[in-house]
């Protein structure tokens, strides 16, 4: 979870990525969009830009609400679900093999 007083900016985390060799791109969603449970099989990178999402990972019963400055790190494989916030979100994502 991010720790700032401010989030950081869409470049400053474009940077960050960019050092860990990824590629991000830009995505939102509209307050109360829903994601169904589904897995990828990639490893899946998001930082969220402005808004919140909760991710649900049924498989060990954890959620994780984030929010402007916060990442998420899911492995390949791992079952989740989503649930955009009452702001909407916008997120950089990306992926590694």
């Amino acid at each position: 979870m991010w720790t700032g007083e401010q989030a950081p900016t869409e470049a400053v985390l474009r940077s960050q990525m960019n050092a860990e060799g990824l590629q991000p791109r830009i995505w939102s969603n509209s307050p109360g969009d829903v994601y169904a449970p589904h897995m990828h099989g990639y490893h899946k990178v998001i930082y969220v830009l402005y808004g919140s999402i909760t991710f649900e990972l049924p498989d060990s019963g954890e959620s994780a609400t984030l929010n402007a400055g916060d990442r998420l790190d899911l492995p390949p494989g791992v079952m989740h679900s989503a649930v955009v916030g009452s702001k909407g979100v916008v997120c950089l994502e990306a992926h590694r093999r």
